[in-house]
């Protein structure tokens, strides 16, 4: 399984950003779709997570009203377009996978499959 994050960058605080994730390797039905960060010095934290069958959605408090997570499973891509950014999203955000069979959508370590980061920077 290979999941590739894209799209982070830097924007000035009150923009946006796409993040992209383009998932292979298997059928991601009863998967959780997933995406955390992880800031300096802080630990990875959940932001957003979509089911892979039947698109439910869940966020964080903290972005809740600002990101949008989406799949396309056509195109085995996961989106997370954020919104009203603040310097406080700047973070490492990351794409996972997990079966929802089992352990938590918002726990990091129930997570199997992880990509490899992309950083976002939010300057004031």
């Amino acid at each position: 399984v290979q999941l590739q994050a894209s799209g982070g960058g830097l924007v000035q605080a009150g923009g946006s950003l796409r993040l992209s994730c383009a998932a292979s390797g298997r059928t991601f039905s009863g998967y959780d779709m997933g995406w955390f960060r992880q800031a300096p010095g802080k630990e990875r934290e959940f932001v957003a997570r979509v089911t892979w069958s039947g698109g439910i959605t869940s966020y964080a408090d903290s972005v809740k009203g600002r990101f949008t997570i989406s799949r396309d499973t056509a195109k085995n891509t996961v989106f997370l377009q954020m919104n009203s950014l603040k310097p406080e999203d700047t973070a490492v955000y990351y794409c996972a996978a997990r079966s929802y069979y089992s352990g938590s959508y918002y726990n990091a370590d129930d997570y199997d499959y992880w990509g490899q980061g992309t950083l976002v920077t939010v300057s004031s």
